[in-house]
């Protein structure tokens, strides 16, 4: 039986903990090293928190190194005292320069969220759900230079229904890429697996979500603000500004909604329509919100949040930076 194959880990977000987990578990495998984005402030006391990847680490017993330039001399240094045999890259969140991809025996491998060349680029989930697509998958390709332009040795994909939200489909992925993830680095490694270049002629590239990208446009149809809820469903959301009975305004995170057409609404009108909280969209269409988040808040149900307002209904506002 061949020695196993020896696999610095590099990861970050859920995604990557599912992998983590398969590829420790594995006789195929010798988890050399495994390394992850530096601890970071969270909640309101902003407590350093680790990544998803760091804390699935810890609950494995793993000390995960974190890495604050992975290009950087020290991290170099640390990388070929380990003489991997293959680097394994997942939702790692830092561009490996060409030093570090040449640094293994075999080849540094990266597993994508997408079914490429299909959204190559930082928000693969996101950007599939925002487009409300049949199907989405994972690919298992060779790194270099380009912005996931690798050959492609394996891909996996994921029927989608159209309720899916990004965090969980996250997570629905990273299984899906850890089902086959050992056998799959030993294949590239044994050459069983032959890299199948990309068609150029196909590629789409997504880029870094940002806060903004979260702000609703009422005048964009129902079926697309919902399939926002759950494409920036935890971050950044679905967001709108309101101004609440008695004047002050505030922001509502809309995170589960169900779309309806032929409404007398016009985009950003709401109202309550058969004792449902509903707001027009653009397209002669509206979402009847189910559940939603107003700031500093918990999720609460529409029903709990017009309670609260003791029947009365905020006024939707339109245009405001978020």
């Amino acid at each position: 039986m061949p020695a196993p194959l020896k696999v610095l880990f590099l990861g970050s977000g859920p995604i990557a903990a599912p992998i983590l987990q398969a590829l420790a578990a594995s006789k195929l495998v010798n988890l050399c090293g495994v390394a992850t984005q530096p601890d970071r402030p969270a909640g309101r006391k902003r407590i350093p928190t680790p990544t998803p990847l760091g804390a699935a680490a810890a609950e494995l017993g793993i000390d995960a190194l974190r890495v604050h330039d992975v290009n950087g001399a020290e991290f170099m240094e640390y990388a070929a005292a380990l003489a991997p045999d293959m680097i394994c890259v997942v939702s790692f969140g830092q561009i490996l320069k060409v030093p570090l991809l040449e640094l293994p025996r075999f080849n540094c491998i990266n597993v994508h969220a997408s079914l490429l060349p299909r959204y190559r680029g930082a928000s693969p989930i996101a950007q599939c759900l925002l487009n409300r697509d049949n199907a989405t998958g994972v690919a298992f390709m060779q790194m270099e230079k380009g912005l996931d332009s690798g050959a492609v040795y394996k891909m996996l994909e994921l029927p989608l229904k159209g309720i899916e939200y990004a965090d969980s489909l996250e997570i629905r992925l990273g299984e899906l890429a850890a089902s086959v993830a050992a056998e799959t680095l030993c294949d590239i490694a044994a050459g069983k697996l032959i890299g199948t270049p990309q068609d150029q002629a196909k590629v789409t590239i997504c880029r870094k979500i940002s806060k903004r990208d979260g702000r609703i446009d009422w005048n964009d149809s129902a079926a697309d603000i919902e399939a926002m809820s759950r494409a920036y469903y935890p971050w950044p959301g679905a967001l709108c500004e309101v101004r609440l009975p008695g004047g002050r305004e505030t922001v509502l995170n809309i995170c589960k909604a169900r779309v309806l057409s032929a409404t007398p609404l016009a985009p950003g009108e709401i109202a309550e329509l058969a004792g449902k909280l509903v707001i027009g969209c653009g397209k002669n269409s509206a979402l009847e919100i189910e559940e939603l988040i107003p700031a500093g808040a918990k999720r609460m149900t529409a029903a709990a949040f017009r309670n609260g307002l003791r029947g009365e209904l905020p006024e939707v506002l339109q245009g405001i930076e978020i």
